[in-house]
């Protein structure tokens, strides 16, 4: 460009930022030997912009290496455009990644075509190995700026990448509006704000500028600017330019409008080969793109040296950028349409290689309805959806519907935007999308398919009654009309039902139901109805035939997600959790909700002793439903954690998750959640040994005449219940309740429920009389499904053995309960298994080897895996960890383990392992 800026600096961070540039500072320096997110908030001109340069420039200065992206609004609906800004320094190195890894990240970069949408959780190893890689040899800055103007697919992949930093010294600093809502970094994360500057700054920033302000000049640049560094910048820049001492600005406008104001001022001025192409970069939005790319004549140095001079531009190397968002969007809007239509014409001419950014830009030169330009758009949207770009697809279906000529058009692809926008768990999008169907057409299956798209994203939410009614009434009129629809707004409210815990939602399901016709071809969904809306009654006949429906399901995830939440209903939790796994393998985007109960699978992989991936469930799920405002999902999430953390013996993290789930919720409204809740709470109360808490909130389960609150969850609590009345002399209140729970679940008690029940009758009964109940609930072979309510089990009967003085029969039983709460990380109950067996004259660490069930789930998880010979990156590709982690991981164990080599971790745990039924 040639031409340097003259004296004027208005990037001076350190006037009233001393405290925040060194904890930035410091943060970027410890991270040359751990991982660190800091998310920077603050209003538009703040400084974050600033601040983030700063903290790039010193870690470049110390040796480091920083990857950057700045997000711009025209590319907030262009997916994992951010991403591409990101790694594109990198992308050679991308190429030693693993082989499934470098395709599924190269498809969403829209390098490579793909058949199928890449896994989202595969896009989100790929980028956290390829950052691990690269800080291998140098620490690693990561700066994302404007994080509100990033696409969603790119934050969906920089919080999964965020959540599972662990020992590698990469930095990952964003700057995002304070205002703005940011996915997947709203919560979690120390924010860092920037506030207006105090007087003091205000004034020695003021002073500091070429040519000071002084008089009323200076007192009205102060009230307006309101300690906003930026606004006190410029309005003294363009007073001194264009403004007589004394003359003032008048109006009460808000700052922001008065800095656009003040930037179009400064760009009116300038020649008209520059306002051209400052129009350009300011329609491209091409911050970081070189100005050569735009491909004009005018973009030449004597084109922008005026600009540069203005100060409303900056160069680094070959990229020339507006200096500040405000100065992109007062150029653009000072312009003309006529103007601005011209300017995304002339881009749209030149990105004919890229159809996606060529698309919106014809879009937005475009106020009449066009069937080509809607065309192009409804392309984007499918290119889109092939990367798992939901937000962006969903954006662009609704501006092709904007622009498409015929209105039955206009329908459908409203319908089709909605249906994308449900993934994206946004249900005030949706909402708005449905409502401008039925504005749109009176098509009933139109109709119909916008007001399902909203039914099932409010079945996510707290208003269960009326997300019940609205579907009910999709149902009822799809089968008036004899669409099939009808069955997936029945599958849509059995979810309701089953959050809920209505019984006359399930009557009204139910009636429903049996006036549907067979239909051979959705036996799966027909199987989801009936078992999330009554299991008790569904497991008979579903029972035998779950498996051949889930191997006819063809591989597809969805289908495959549906059954699996079957087989967790019915207590068939091996089938489950295999089920679950094979559908996670081929589901394209792990991290966001599917269709209903996606906590499913954390309560089927908790049940079955995999904790550390229950809480991994309970981790993605939190973050997805917290970003969407999905606050009964994060409720369900929440209570799912709170149970793990409990059984971990952290009672004071489980109580606060509880509770914070039952903060989110109605409980007559979400009444699965607040009974699940009421166990966690529970479960922590035992781990205290307050027994009198425990008996309360499970009894909390049952309503005050013995039925259960929740058809499905409250049964579950039979046994704790027991325990807890045993111990706290409610003994004949509990039998009572639990004879009155047997004889209302009949034939339609699950083998896990029998044996929950058998240990409950034995803890019950009078002593001569326990044992028949003991061995009836160890006697089935599936109990090892459910590793920790066994051991509970195998405890109570030891226990009982010893104190009728059988020690040697106790002895076993009281060792295998040890091994198998050391394993799972049960430590109250370990505890308790080590007094016992102390009493019945055996040493619990001579008993079994301890060193490995001291170790977390995910260590476990780790050292199982790199037992049976798997490498750091084959792991990290398991765990979705990153090789560092794995590695940093099994060095921290090797002492704990009493091993120097991986050659002997396969010996630490082959005894542990065996027979523990345990799948890594």
């Amino acid at each position: 460009m040639g031409t340097q800026r003259s004296g004027r600096n208005p990037d001076l961070p350190g006037v009233g930022r001393e405290t925040e540039t060194a904890e930035i500072i410091r943060r970027v320096e410890a991270g040359r030997s751990h991982s660190d997110v800091v998310v920077l908030t603050g209003d538009p001109g703040a400084g974050k912009s600033t601040l983030l340069a700063l903290a790039a420039d010193h870690a470049r200065s110390a040796g480091g290496r920083v990857l950057r992206a700045v997000g711009g609004e025209s590319e907030a609906h262009l997916g994992f455009a951010g991403l591409h800004q990101l790694l594109r320094p990198v992308l050679g190195e991308a190429e030693n990644l693993p082989p499934r890894q470098r395709s599924a990240l190269r498809a969403v970069l829209g390098l490579d075509e793909c058949a199928e949408p890449p896994d989202a959780a595969l896009v989100g190893l790929a980028v956290l190995t390829l950052l691990s890689d690269l800080a291998e040899t140098v620490p690693l800055l990561v700066v994302v700026d404007d994080a509100q103007w990033i696409d969603r697919g790119s934050l969906d992949v920089l919080s999964f990448v965020a959540r599972r930093m662990d020992s590698e010294p990469v930095v990952l600093l964003v700057g995002v509006r304070t205002a703005a809502a940011l996915p997947g970094f709203d919560k979690g994360y120390e924010r860092l704000e920037l506030g207006p500057l105090d007087g003091e700054a205000a004034n020695l920033l003021l002073d500091r500028q070429p040519a000071p302000p002084t008089g009323r000049t200076r007192v009205r640049i102060l009230e307006e600017a309101a300690g906003n560094p930026l606004a006190l910048v410029e309005l003294a820049h363009a007073t001194a330019v264009r403004q007589p001492e004394g003359s003032g600005v008048e109006g009460p406008l808000p700052v922001t409008d008065r800095l656009e104001r003040v930037f179009a001022g400064q760009a009116a001025d300038l020649p008209e080969p520059t306002r051209r192409v400052l129009l350009l970069l300011a329609a491209a939005d091409a911050a970081d793109a070189p100005a050569a790319s735009l491909g004009l004549p005018e973009a030449d140095d004597e084109a922008w040296a005026p600009a540069d001079r203005a100060g409303l531009v900056r160069q680094d190397g070959s990229v020339i950028s507006f200096r500040h968002p405000l100065i992109r969007s007062a150029v653009y809007h000072a312009a003309s349409f006529g103007e601005r239509r011209r300017a995304h014409l002339a881009l749209a001419e030149l990105l004919r290689e890229e159809p996606d950014r060529r698309a919106w830009h014809l879009a937005a030169a475009t106020v009449r309805p066009d069937r080509d330009v809607s065309a192009a758009l409804r392309r984007t949207a499918d290119r889109a959806r092939s990367r798992g770009g939901h937000a962006a697809a969903a954006a662009a279906l609704e501006r092709a519907a904007e622009l498409s000529p015929r209105r039955a058009d206009r329908a459908q692809l409203l319908v089709e935007a909605a249906a994308a926008a449900v993934l994206t768990g946004q249900l005030g999008w949706v909402e708005r999308l449905a409502a401008e169907v039925r504005r749109c057409t009176d098509d009933p299956a139109l109709t119909g398919r916008a007001s399902l798209a909203t039914g099932q994203l409010m079945a996510m939410g707290p208003h269960h009654t009326a997300a019940f009614a609205l579907l009910m009434r999709v149902a009822g009129d799809a089968e008036a009309t004899g669409s099939p629809r009808v069955l997936d707004a029945l599958a849509a409210a059995a979810v309701v039902r089953y959050y809920s815990g209505a019984k006359s939602q399930q009557r009204e399901i139910q009636a429903l139901l049996s006036r549907m016709p067979d239909d051979p071809a959705r036996a799966a969904l027909h199987a989801w109805v009936r078992a999330v809306s009554d299991p008790a009654a569904a497991g008979a006949s579903l029972g035998p035939v779950l498996p051949e429906l889930i191997a006819g399901a063809g591989g597809d995830a969805r289908r495959l997600t549906a059954l699996a939440v079957v087989a967790w209903l019915l207590d068939r939790t091996a089938l489950a959790t295999r089920t679950f796994d094979e559908a996670f393998d081929r589901w394209q985007a792990r991290g966001p909700l599917p269709d209903g109960l996606g906590c499913a699978a954390g309560w089927a992989y908790l049940e079955q002793g995999r904790w550390a991936e229950a809480r991994s469930v309970a981790a993605d799920i939190t973050a997805v439903a917290s970003s969407a405002g999905l606050d009964h999902a994060a409720a369900c999430a929440h209570t799912l954690d709170a149970t793990v953390v409990g059984l971990l013996g952290d009672p004071v993290a489980a109580r606060r998750l509880a509770e914070r789930a039952l903060a989110l919720v109605d409980p007559l409204e979400s009444r699965s959640v607040a009974v699940f809740a009421r166990r966690a709470l529970g479960l922590a109360a035992v781990a205290e040994g307050d027994y009198d808490t425990a008996y309360t909130q499970f009894r909390s389960a049952f309503t005050d005449d013995g039925d259960p609150v929740h058809y499905h969850v409250s049964h579950t609590l039979l046994a704790e219940l027991a325990a807890a009345a045993v111990r706290r002399g409610r003994r004949e209140e509990a039998a009572e309740l639990l004879e009155r729970s047997v004889r209302r679940l009949g034939t339609g008690m699950s083998a896990r429920v029998a044996a929950l029940v058998g240990r409950g009758r034995a803890l019950l009964a009078d002593p001569g009389h326990a044992e028949p109940f003991f061995r009836t609930a160890l006697a089935a072979a599936s109990g090892g499904q459910w590793p920790f309510e066994r051991a509970q089990t195998q405890l109570d009967y030891g226990e009982w053995l010893r104190r009728q003085r059988r020690i040697a029969e106790a002895r076993p039983l009281l060792s295998a309960a040890l091994e198998t709460f050391r394993r799972l990380g049960a430590r109250p109950w370990a505890e308790r298994a080590r007094a016992e067996l102390r009493a019945a004259g055996i040493e619990a660490d001579s008993t079994v080897p301890g060193a490995f069930a001291e170790l977390s789930p995910q260590q476990q998880q780790i050292v199982r895996l790199a037992a049976r010979g798997l490498t750091n990156r084959e792991i990290g590709e398991r765990l979705f960890l990153s090789p560092r982690t794995v590695g940093s991981h099994l060095y921290r164990v090797f002492p704990r383990l009493g091993i120097t080599a991986r050659s002997q971790l396969r010996d630490v745990v082959e005894g542990t392992l065996s027979g523990a039924g345990a799948r890594c």
